[in-house]
């Protein structure tokens, strides 16, 4: 016998959960780029 479920997952999920590791990952790129752009002036 196979109980498997399938949940989907709803598109306001999806977004929020891009949304909560999307935005601090593009604040850490950011960042890390302003202080590259220091070492080369």
């Amino acid at each position: 016998m196979d109980n498997t479920t399938v949940h989907k997952t709803s598109p306001i999920q999806l977004a929020l959960a891009w949304g909560f590791v999307g935005i601090p990952l593009l604040a850490g790129v950011w960042q890390t780029l302003i202080n590259a752009m220091k070492l080369f002036q």
